[in-house]
């Protein structure tokens, strides 16, 4: 995680839509949009949020065994790095 924050975000982005199985939404996706919810182009649902906190875990060894935990880290890929950074000091 000691990459630069735009890198960290691409990597970031990758780790998700590979533990979704999805492609990226036309024009890509966004640091600051909605990755759950009514406003997500990605329409993920609680398999998905399970299937990224495990791909989480495994590519940084984070653990988000919180449900309430997980859903505000998982708003955003931004507020996911957020996140990993916080959980890395």
């Amino acid at each position: 995680m000691n990459a630069d924050p735009a890198s960290f975000l691409a990597l970031l982005k990758t780790v998700v839509l590979e533990a979704v199985e999805r492609e990226a939404p036309e024009g890509g996706l966004t640091d600051d949009e909605p990755l759950f919810g009514p406003e997500a182009r990605l329409d993920l649902d609680s398999l998905d949020a399970l299937q990224v906190s495990m791909a989480i875990q495994a590519r940084f060894g984070v653990r988000m065994p919180d449900s309430k935990e997980t859903r505000q880290a998982l708003r955003s890929i931004a507020h996911l790095a957020q996140h990993l950074r916080a959980a890395q000091r």
